[in-house]
């Protein structure tokens, strides 16, 4: 067969179901081998799009997203989604053309070295320069994009190489099981935790992967230990239960950081230093750590762990709960979570106490809490970047694991509304909710035409402020309230929406955004909501923020 048909066969091998992507003449061999698979070709507006769709596909399933691109310019479009996927952990595949090899050696056409540029940015990048490769490469591209720490991989395929003739058949696909832990450091952990004054559990972006999060339930439940999820852990305990303090990762003061404050022993589950650096909670370095990730932990000043457990997460924490079930028979819960219950109370308070404010514009305390309310456990809301993150990321709460995706670690603009598609077509039964600032919607817009052409039901919720309203915010609370220049104008973003076909409204009250995002919920379509937002509650929460007086 010819090597483009061999290389969709090993993708229908690897389970592929749909490619994220914009092609180009240099991949033509492919597309037309594409056209007699039963894996779907989702036509992209931008390259950066595809690639933010994979991205979240492949949070969502746990099986790698697939984006495809050209070479030259439509390989370095896909640079950013690619380094998000591959800095937040998610299993991504990314398939670019290559022109052909016989020119590769001197200046022509578009050509670059590609794979140079996404080796830093990925965890493996490889072009194929043999036909009679292509089984080992689309394995090894998949296999390793999957393995835990997951991540991004790259295949270059070269345009006359994906003409060759083969004989050869694609290599099976296999599930790799992650290694269990070593049951002397789980013995080091349980004694670690039956030793000490006041535990806390740090949950982050991994606890929510590979049902980690079952165990780590069973395993707060189980000890009477809080815990506090980083931005990317929402979820990973129900923020409904007693044991849950909420989140951490504003890079100042907040109450949480009393129960930090009070930790002799933090246990760290999945958690990246990305996510939130120890020096904001360990910045004397004086806390005893359990790190328990599927990777040694990351060497850094306040993060000296005392037990370093590398294994598969759900393992680790069962293995755990069983040796404390075998030491501490008839004395769990060790640890009285009803002291917690002031602390919680405060942060639930803090959380909701702007749920009503009926001012215009509207408070962005109030948006967030009316999307909670009207999506249920199971439904997903992705956050773009700007100031709108930093709320969703304190004041949105998880129930379910995986269910509020935000780009943290490589912090993205742009990623919300593909990843949005990405999402729904990862968990069509869920409600998809896409949050963006102005900034942030418009440098992927384009993306609204697919959504369109595809009929792909979700909203995207945009807050208008017209700046760069972050970067605002943090000059102002660096420089004495002073800031440069970020103010920007906006199109009419109901006739925006509607340029595209899709349904549209610019809410202009407080009172009118549960019914609109009430009714944008129940079409059959993408929709669009704008709602002027009110960031001078920023300084204000900076300022109450300052006002908390910690010891930590």
């Amino acid at each position: 067969m010819k090597a483009s048909d061999l290389f969709v066969k090993c993708l229908e091998t690897e389970g592929v179901e749909r490619i994220f992507g914009l092609p180009g003449e240099e991949n033509a061999d492919l597309m037309i081998s594409l056209m007699g698979s039963p894996i779907e070709f989702v036509l992209c507006r931008h390259e950066q799009a595809a690639a933010f769709m994979a991205d979240a596909y492949g949070r969502l399933t746990g099986k790698a997203g697939v984006c495809l691109a050209t070479l030259g310019p439509g390989a370095t479009n896909l640079v950013t989604g690619v380094a998000d996927a591959n800095m937040d952990r998610a299993p991504l595949v990314a398939i670019i053309g290559q022109g052909t090899t016989k020119r590769l050696h001197k200046e022509s056409h578009q050509n670059m070295d590609a794979i140079a540029m996404f080796e830093p940015i990925s965890k493996w990048a490889h072009s194929i320069q043999d036909a009679d490769t292509i089984p080992e490469v689309v394995r090894k591209a998949f296999k390793l994009a999957q393995m835990e720490k997951c991540g991004a991989t790259v295949i270059e395929l070269p345009e006359n190489v994906a003409e060759h003739d083969v004989a050869i058949d694609p290599m099976p696909a296999f599930a790799t099981r992650r290694p269990a832990a070593d049951w002397k450091v789980v013995q080091q952990a349980v004694d670690l935790i039956g030793q000490s004054r006041s535990p806390l559990i740090l949950a982050g972006n991994g606890a929510v992967r590979k049902r980690a999060s079952k165990q780590l339930r069973r395993l707060a439940h189980k000890t009477g230990i809080p815990v506090v999820n980083t931005f990317m852990g929402k979820g990973a305990v129900d923020h409904n239960s007693p044991n849950c303090l909420y989140t951490i990762g504003l890079q100042g003061k907040d109450h949480v950081l009393k129960a930090f404050a009070e930790a002799d022993l933090v246990i760290t589950v999945g958690y990246d230093l990305v996510e939130y650096a120890p020096s904001f909670w360990n910045n004397n370095g004086a806390k005893k750590i359990i790190h328990i990730d599927f990777e040694p932990a990351e060497v850094d000043a306040g993060y000296v762990v005392a037990v370093d457990i590398v294994s598969d997460l759900a393992d680790a924490l069962w293995q755990i709960n069983e040796k404390l079930n075998d030491e501490f028979e008839g004395k769990l819960p060790l640890f009285d979570i009803g002291r917690w219950a002031g602390l919680r109370e405060t942060i639930r308070a803090d959380l909701n106490a702007e749920n009503y404010d009926d001012n215009f514009p509207v408070k962005p305390q109030r948006l967030i809490g009316e999307i909670r309310s009207a999506l249920r456990p199971q439904d997903i809301l992705l956050s773009d970047v700007g100031a709108h993150k930093m709320w969703i990321s304190r004041y949105y709460q998880g129930i379910e694991p995986n269910t509020c995706l935000i780009s943290n670690g490589f912090c993205s603009m742009g990623f919300a509304l593909p990843g949005a598609i990405g999402a729904k077509y990862a968990r069509p039964d869920s409600k998809v909710v896409a949050v963006c600032g102005d900034a942030g919607f418009l440098m992927n817009v384009h993306d609204l035409e697919t959504a369109v052409r595809k009929n792909i039901p979700f909203v995207c919720v945009v807050w208008l402020d017209g700046e760069y309203g972050l970067i605002k915010w943090k000059q102002q609370n660096q420089f004495d309230g002073k800031h440069s220049e970020l103010a920007f104008t906006n199109p009419n973003m109901e006739m925006l929406a509607k340029s595209f076909g899709m349904w549209g409204r610019h809410v202009t009250s407080a009172e009118g955004f549960a019914p609109a995002l009430e009714e944008a919920l129940a079409h059959d379509g993408p929709a669009l909501i704008a709602v002027d937002v009110d960031y001078r509650e920023n300084r204000k929460l900076t300022e109450r923020l300052g006002e908390i007086d910690l010891p930590i």
